[in-house]
């Protein structure tokens, strides 16, 4: 059974929230680092609530967090835009001088949640050994954290797993999103449902299971390197949205081609995940 000191940030995001809902399963209580602003949350009267600021976080800031013995990492601003400078302008220092003060005073683990985003144009299955070619300020800043972490590594021993985040659904998403804003058009009664031509193949995971496989691989106190966290099973957009509307016995039609692909992905991409199943002790 896990027993780990686990600290989570990000924890009022949607990922956040489902690691929350694993570790309460587990009957574990963790450190919440929450920035000063941030609103509480509903489930934060059972852990551990640490106000720190990132931009600022201090020699003591591996000690006021109660040194934990992990940190699940998951905070990230200036999302949804993966197009915004701010990533790498502000929020790429930022986490480095956060993450590397927590280490050089102690912290031995370290999971840090990245993005499909950082594989950039490259189609078909994708592992974790290939070049990464991002090409949204988004994942060029989450891929460059990586990479200055691994330099840390140098100088500093501490465990750290990279987790390639794919695509997820779930409870809590953001309405932007494609699930969220199926439902919301369901809500209105509308007929048909707008979209873009959906044959684009994507991976896609329950975020309660991602956030089961961040808690397990932080449990675990190892040093992976990069995993693709995903389904590894590839399935069209299209089908995705088929597959809701009849879940749920709605009666919305989808309306395909009405809005283009993205430019910033290949039409067909999932992730590998044979090193995510070793690591988790299932192959």
């Amino acid at each position: 059974m896990l027993t780990l000191n686990i600290a989570v940030s990000g924890a009022t995001g949607f990922i956040g929230r489902h690691v929350l809902d694993e570790l309460e399963q587990r009957g574990l209580t963790a450190t919440l680092l929450m920035r000063p602003s941030s609103r509480p949350l509903p489930q934060a009267g059972r852990h551990r609530v640490v106000r720190i600021d990132p931009a600022i976080p201090g020699e003591q800031a591996y000690e006021l967090c109660g040194r934990p013995e992990a940190l699940i990492h998951l905070a990230w601003g200036g999302l949804p835009n993966y197009w915004s400078l701010h990533h790498f302008e502000n929020e790429l220092p930022m986490q480095y001088r956060f993450i590397k003060q927590l280490v050089i005073s102690g912290l031995p683990n370290l999971v840090v949640a990245g993005t499909s985003l950082e594989y950039g144009l490259m189609s078909g299955p994708l592992n974790e050994d290939l070049d990464v070619r991002p090409v949204v300020p988004y994942a060029y800043s989450k891929d460059g954290l990586r990479r200055q972490l691994g330099f840390l590594k140098r100088e500093k021993q501490f465990a750290l797993t990279w987790a390639r985040l794919f695509y997820m659904h779930g409870e809590g998403q953001a309405a932007t999103s494609l699930l969220p804003q199926l439902r919301s058009a369901v809500t209105r009664a509308e007929k048909r449902f707008p979209m873009s031509g959906g044959e684009q193949l994507r991976d896609f995971l329950p975020v309660a299971d991602v956030a089961r496989y961040l808690v397990e691989l932080a449990g675990k106190q190892r040093d992976n390197g990069v995993v693709n966290v995903c389904s590894g099973k590839p399935i069209s957009v299209r089908s995705l949205v088929e597959g809701w509307i009849e879940q749920h016995g709605w009666s919305i039609q989808p309306e395909f081609g009405v809005y283009p692909y993205p430019d910033y992905e290949p039409m067909a991409f999932w992730g590998d995940r044979r090193k995510l199943d070793r690591c988790l002790g299932n192959a």
